[in-house]
């Protein structure tokens, strides 16, 4: 359940941002898989199925800031949020961030067409997924941007997730990690300017309280991916 705080006063912008910055002890981070992923305990297969499936993920992100941009009415705020469309989809074939999912799905051992049919994405990836596009399609702008703000987060997951790459899989081709490289800048840019955006936007207890909702919301969405992408992988290996 989340919260809501009726007749309360807002919080101030400080104690505002530091409200969200708690979520990051939600954040996936702490899942027993990336933590067995980061400790080097992850076979090969493991690494496809959750390659395959965070595909699904991945390509949903710029229909998640299409949905933002179609119910945003700023204009200054659209043309900065179309960037994170550009970062994912490219300008043109073979480039952008799920080009670089792609090279990192092969080097992994997996062809395009494994990861392009979608028949190794768990039920449980899709309906988070899914849910997570259907929020910022359908509740107001501010709250999908809020929901985004698990980015505030994920800088320093990256660094781990490349060091325990060249660590534990030493196999992998140092180049399909570039999507995890770049995202250590980018999303540090992204999310300092999303954080600005919720907290000049949210000025009220209640609108604070819905984005505060809308993160948890999103932690909620990878959390439960990565119990998906664990039971998968539990699944597939015992056949």
């Amino acid at each position: 359940m989340y919260k809501t705080h009726k007749g309360l006063p807002a919080y101030s912008a400080e104690d505002f941002v530091v409200a969200l910055r708690s979520y990051g002890d939600n954040y996936w981070h702490k899942h027993p898989f990336h933590l067995r992923w980061h400790s080097g305990d992850l076979d090969q297969h493991a690494l496809q199925i959750w390659a395959a499936n965070r595909w699904y993920y991945q390509k949903a992100l710029p229909l998640k800031d299409a949905a933002i941009l179609a119910n945003c009415p700023d204009v200054a705020v659209r043309r900065r949020w179309r960037e994170r469309i550009v970062y994912q989809d490219g300008v043109s074939d073979g480039d952008g961030g799920l080009a670089d999912w792609l090279l990192l799905s092969r080097a992994l051992g997996l062809t395009e067409a494994d990861v392009l049919n979608e028949t190794l994405v768990a039920p449980g990836v899709r309906f988070a997924t899914d849910a997570y596009v259907t929020f910022a399609r359908t509740r107001p702008w501010v709250e999908a941007v809020a929901a985004s703000l698990t980015e505030l987060f994920s800088p320093e997951l990256m660094r781990r997730r490349v060091d325990a790459a060249q660590e534990h899989y030493n196999w992998l081709d140092p180049d399909a990690l570039r999507y995890f490289s770049s995202r250590v800048v980018e999303a540090q840019r992204d999310s300092q300017f999303a954080l600005e955006l919720v907290v000049s936007q949210c000025t009220t207890r209640a609108e604070q309280d819905a984005a505060l909702n809308a993160l948890a919301f999103k932690c909620d969405v990878l959390w439960s991916m990565l119990d998906a992408i664990d039971a998968a992988c539990a699944s597939t290996a015992a056949q």
